[in-house]
């Protein structure tokens, strides 16, 4: 059985992918009201990006607590509960009349889009792990899907709402709704607990984590790179000049990347999530050789491709790291996640200033370098773990 039949056999299996498109539905519709939120202030766009800035600060700030409210909440309490005041809190930056308020809205919203986003990520993790099954990958196809549903549904009934704030609340009520009547199949489960004697939580625990942190970083930076570069490439490198054609690039990176996490779950299982993130890395550089060609219909393959590599190797890092030893789902996913989002936050000013020092082919060559580095910590790594078994086997 694939894993989207998988998904769609079970309330067990459903409930918690839900919750992936539940999350980007909320975040797609906000996105919608961004130019009406910054003409009704009155902002300029370096106000805008310190605003949404606000937002990563508030998801960064959730990181090193998440793993102990899930602890103490239980991994399928606290799932609902993040979904549920995510949704409540993105009325806020809708409603507030202020700039710092809208700053502090933004922040709010952040720390309960982390704390859902590994809440989620965990809760599936648990799932796969009791009942030997594979559904990451589908789940993060999920979430893509719920970008679809918030921004591009979302952007049609746009015009049924005079205001902006009764369409999110109607986003809101059908979110809660639908949550609080699947978390049956998940409300019980209280997540693996991991027993420790006089230091609670010590780095050393989560040394076998860092190589997957490292590929997380270099992953979601080229994610985010792509998210807020594709177009201006196509644009002042590929030389194209029709508006809707430059931004075919990131759309084409997007709806492979929704493809690749729908059916990357069966790839998983037969080969294996060590050489599935091999493959998708070699994928994403033969996308990337593709881009820096220039070349109009090259460049968009090249984008298509790097949306298929990238699109199973969060997915199963996020699942290497939550079945990793003497390490609970919830504390090894915020780890490796949290790595993965400083890239995603930093990387868009890293290949701004790279593009200042040459140009925007500078910094796509920077991330087809950070493709091969990602591929080579799995190799090392991949090699390590064979030689570790190997000396396992002669003890």
């Amino acid at each position: 059985m694939n894993a989207l039949q998988l998904i769609f056999s079970r309330l067990r299996y459903f409930a918690p992918a839900w919750v992936f498109a539940s999350l980007n539905i909320l975040v797609g519709t906000w996105v919608l009201y961004i130019p009406y939120v910054k003409q009704k202030l009155g902002l300029d766009d370096g106000q805008v990006g310190i605003a949404l800035f606000c937002f990563a600060l508030g998801t960064l700030s959730m990181i090193p607590a998440s793993s102990a409210i899930i602890g103490r909440a239980g991994l399928g309490r606290a799932t609902l509960a993040g979904i549920v005041v995510l949704s409540m809190a993105f009325l806020l930056p809708l409603s507030v009349g202020s700039y710092p308020l809208l700053c502090a809205a933004l922040y709010v919203c952040g720390l309960f889009c982390c704390l859902t986003d590994i809440a989620m990520n965990a809760l599936v993790s648990e799932v796969e792990q009791e009942d030997e099954v594979h559904f990451m990958s589908a789940s993060h196809g999920f979430f893509s899907l719920g970008g679809v549903i918030g921004g591009g549904i979302g952007s049609l009934v746009i015009t049924w709402f005079e205001l902006p704030l009764a369409h999110m609340a109607w986003v809101m009520a059908g979110v809660i709704l639908a949550n609080v009547l699947l978390a049956k199949a998940y409300l019980g489960m209280p997540g693996k607990k991991i027993e420790r004697q006089e230091n609670p939580f010590r780095i050393g625990l989560l040394e076998p984590l860092l190589g997957l942190t490292v590929i997380a970083f270099l992953i979601m930076g080229s994610e985010g790179a792509i998210e807020h570069w594709s177009k201006l490439y196509l644009q002042d490198v590929v030389l194209i000049a029709s508006e809707r054609a430059t931004g075919l690039g990131f759309v084409l990176f997007s709806a492979t990347m929704t493809l690749g996490r729908f059916f990357g779950d069966a790839v998983s299982r037969r080969y294996g999530p060590t050489n599935i993130i091999i493959g998708g890395c070699l994928i994403s550089m033969a996308g990337f050789v593709g881009i820096l060609t220039a070349e109009f219909t090259p460049a968009l393959i090249g984008f298509a491709l790097v949306g298929l590599g990238f699109s199973v190797v969060i997915p199963e890092l996020f699942r290497l790291a939550g079945k990793t030893e003497g390490v609970s789902s919830a504390e090894g996913i915020s780890f490796v996640a949290g790595f993965g989002y400083v890239g995603f936050l930093i990387s868009p000013a890293f290949l701004g200033f790279l593009s200042k020092v040459d140009s925007l082919k500078l910094s796509f060559t920077a991330l087809l370098a950070a493709a091969a580095l990602a591929l080579v910590v799995t190799v090392f790594q991949q090699r390590r773990r064979r030689k570790g078994a190997a000396y396992g086997m002669k003890e």
